[in-house]
């Protein structure tokens, strides 16, 4: 008997995996996934909690890898939401709670078309692998890349990967994403002289030095964009001083910026760009500069062309939408896979994750299942 994905979800829902603890999510997955002939790992480092799963032959010819999370946000104010956030309640089509987006729907459609796949059909030179973590939604340092490493040590590997994050702007099936902008945080701190104000030969300020730096990164154009992906940006996300007093010029302030990079440059040579800036500024003023950078992911691509084509046909034939082809959004475990395999991401409409009364519709969880499933076949074919 099919293995309804809605019922899946709902109990996944009920798990209260809130990042990075478990709460019962991937031992339900584990218990689905061996019934379905699965052979299941657990791959848990340093608290964080994550699965291996391989249905087929290890070193397959083809072996295709789906990818995704159980661990969820915090629901925020709880009195704010109109059905329990964990409750897994459907009413009028609509399954609600947290993750109901974001993305245990997402890991039940994949996980329900995998198990009906491997449940009708014997493996020949062919895999599935599904690698599911509990820390996306937090460090993400413990997550999918433990599964990764795990995966080297053991020898196993994924020929292609799909990763279910929801995906689609508006509607199901308008958007499936080849690739992402990466991620770079730079932390500044300015350090000058502290005094009294009405003596400014004793004093040396840092807070306009630092502005003036802020100003120059932010009027700078990274690129025009490139042919798969947007302009860069950077943008100064906070700016801090803490001083309390009118008349004293502070000894110190500090400001982060954020960059969201396409892959006309990668984040060791925006690095080096913040820092000459910084040294430069320095130099200049004679007011001291630190720097600490922190790359979250870089920018990848998988360009166009039979996995693409694979997954972008499996998504009209049963939504009747051609997806567009994205890298937009923030970033994702994909960033790690796509250093071991070709790797894309779609899944379902996007709107209310992270929100109160994060919900999706049935229909669309269903759909989801079926273009799973229909990538499989095809795949395989």
């Amino acid at each position: 008997m099919p293995l309804d994905p809605v019922d899946l979800s709902a109990a996944l829902i009920r798990c209260p995996s809130v990042t990075p603890t478990e709460g019962g999510a991937l031992i339900l997955l584990q218990t689905t996934l061996e019934s379905a002939g699965f052979d299941c790992v657990r791959v848990d480092r340093n608290g964080t909690p994550n699965l291996f799963a391989r249905w087929g032959d290890k070193g397959a010819t083809k072996t295709l890898g789906f990818n995704g999370h159980t661990d969820v946000v915090p629901v925020g104010d709880a009195d704010a939401w109109t059905h329990d956030p964990f409750g897994g309640e459907i009413s009028d089509g609509i399954l609600w709670g947290r993750g109901a987006t974001d993305m245990k729907t997402g890991v039940a459609a994949f996980v329900a078309a995998a198990c009906d796949y491997a449940a009708q059909n014997r493996p020949e030179d062919t895999a599935i692998i599904v690698t599911i973590t509990g820390d996306e939604e937090g460090d993400a340092t413990d997550g999918t890349t433990a599964l990764l490493d795990y995966m080297t040590e053991a020898g196993e590997a994924m020929s292609d990967c799909i990763v279910g994050e929801p995906t689609c702007p508006n509607t199901m099936g308008e958007m499936m994403k080849i690739g992402r902008r990466g991620s770079i945080t730079g932390y500044f701190t300015a350090r000058g002289v502290q005094g009294h104000v009405a003596y400014p030969n004793q004093t040396h300020n840092p807070v306009p030095v630092l502005a003036r730096l802020m100003a120059e990164l932010s009027a700078h154009t990274l690129d025009q964009g490139t042919k798969h992906f947007d302009p860069s940006n950077l943008e100064v996300t906070t700016f801090d001083v803490g001083n309390p007093a009118t008349n004293v010029v502070p000894a110190q302030a500090s400001a982060t910026v954020n960059i969201r990079f396409n892959d006309a440059h990668s984040g060791a040579s925006l690095s080096d760009w913040m820092r000459a800036k910084a040294a430069r500024m320095a130099e200049e003023t004679g007011i001291e500069i630190d720097v600490t950078l922190q790359i979250s992911g870089e920018s990848f691509l998988t360009p166009p062309g039979r996995f693409v084509d694979l997954v972008a046909g499996a998504v009209e034939q049963v939504t009747g939408q051609k997806p567009i082809l994205s890298t937009t959004g923030g970033t994702s475990d994909a960033r790690f896979i796509k250093n071991h395999c070709p790797v894309v991401e779609f899944g379902l409409v996007g709107k209310t994750m992270h929100k109160v009364d994060e919900h999706v519709e049935i229909q669309h969880i269903e759909d989801l299942k079926r273009v799973y499933s229909c990538l499989i076949r095809n795949y395989f074919a």
